[in-house]
């Protein structure tokens, strides 16, 4: 549920940008009983894809975390789907709808509620034992499930993600702008790209992590046991070169099974042509508002929960 209809305000306000699939299933996705008649519980589940980057080589591009491995739908759909399997098994009446981001659901609104993480003010799910690298995915059922309580907001007073983005995306805690975002431009975005905006780029290609990079929750951060989200070979910091001769069908098989195929090859062409104007301009992206490493903004308070699975 949206009780205060922050989905609605969002979307009043133009910031889903050229995503027009969020305003068309506003109502299924403040409502999930809309796409499960009779749903009584929604599942979230969290897994970290967290990897370190491997060093960049002179002249290449950067890459989302999310995107350096296979892609997470196919990798979490399998297990997601076992689970919702098994609460058949627990009432073979039972319904059950499972997507991981693509479906009419509130992911994140779902995840605070749950207590997976609370919302930080880069809008991403934050827990104190992983940080915000996490995929998320949810079962809506018509099982009656018992309710887990939601988390504390532990951001404290820190506003390092929203000094951090060099396009001031962030415009309120927990609000992004998408029509600022580097992430929406450089993966959703088709068309043109503001030209007050593509010189705040730097050299990313696809995505965008700085306002997780910046997040001092994220110096928790673990690697991942799941080895299809580490990198692949030229995938974090792809060589700018390699795509001079590729066309369309050549780029189609070199990411085959990546998130980075999603983009398309126009997409990708026009990223990378922003790029390397930042990159011959010499203009490097300093975060804006860095306090020198602190984390005392934050409330840190506690050690940090251990976890049995991530």
């Amino acid at each position: 549920m949206d009780p205060e209809d922050r989905l609605g305000d969002w979307l009043a306000a133009g910031r889903h940008a050229g995503m027009a699939w969020m305003a068309t299933t506003k109502q299924v996705r403040q409502d999930p009983r809309l796409k499960v008649p009779g749903a009584r519980a929604v599942i979230v589940v969290a897994r970290n894809y967290y990897a370190a980057r491997p060093e960049p080589p002179e002249g290449s591009g950067r890459v989302s975390r999310y995107a350096w491995g296979r892609d997470y739908h196919r990798v979490l759909r399998k297990p997601l789907r076992a689970l919702a399997g098994f609460l058949s098994t627990l009432d073979a009446d039972a319904q059950s709808y499972c997507c991981v981001d693509t479906g009419p659901v509130l992911e994140r609104a779902w995840a605070a509620r749950a207590g997976i993480g609370w919302i930080g003010k880069n809008g991403l799910v934050i827990r104190r034992d992983f940080g915000s690298w996490l995929f998320l995915g949810v079962i809506v059922t018509t099982l009656e499930l018992a309710a887990d309580p939601p988390v504390a907001d532990r951001c404290g007073a820190c506003t390092r993600c929203i000094e951090a983005c060099p396009t001031q995306a962030i415009v309120a805690p927990g609000v992004v702008d998408s029509r600022r975002c580097i992430a929406y431009h450089t993966v959703e975005n088709a068309g043109e790209v503001p030209s007050e905006l593509r010189t705040q780029f730097g050299n990313w290609i696809f995505g965008c992590d700085i306002c997780q990079e910046v997040c001092p929750w994220n110096r928790f951060a673990r690697e991942s046991s799941e080895k299809d989200f580490f990198p692949r070979a030229g995938h974090a910091n792809p060589d700018l070169t390699a795509f001079d001769e590729m066309d369309e069908d050549r780029f189609n098989q070199r990411f085959a099974g990546s998130p980075l195929r999603r983009a398309g090859f126009g997409v990708m062409q026009r990223n990378i042509q922003i790029a390397r104007e930042n990159m011959h301009n010499e203009a490097p992206i300093s975060p804006r508002g860095s306090n020198g490493g602190r984390v005392d903004a934050c409330d840190m308070s506690g050690s940090p929960r251990t976890a049995t699975k991530d």
